[in-house]
């Protein structure tokens, strides 16, 4: 994974509503959610949902689709594994954190 790629996905996450938005999809699965379910499940207007919904798939978090007249977002989890490796591998030397440490 490219430097840049990691300093953009974890930028978007690091805002409050993008983090809770992007957990919300990864409970939700790769079958994703509709818009006003995230925005309603969050209690994020709409317009303000649109914005961080796209950050989050700017930095390649989310992808989304469109089924009828709804927009179906659902977590990338392809590059969410990628980061997690990236993080492992290069900050942590490749050794397991253990909880509570």
């Amino acid at each position: 994974m490219e430097k840049q790629a990691v300093i953009s996905a974890l930028a978007a996450l690091a805002q409050e509503t993008r983090l809770d938005v992007f957990r919300l999809l990864v409970r939700a699965g790769p079958d994703g959610l509709p818009a006003g379910e995230v925005g309603e499940a969050l209690g994020i207007p709409a317009a303000t949902l649109s914005f961080h919904l796209k950050e989050l798939r700017n930095a390649g978090l989310v992808c989304c689709e469109r089924q009828g007249r709804s927009k179906i977002y659902s977590p990338a989890f392809g590059l969410m594994a990628d980061l997690v490796r990236y993080l492992t591998e290069n900050c942590c030397r490749g050794i397991q954190a253990t909880r509570g440490t």
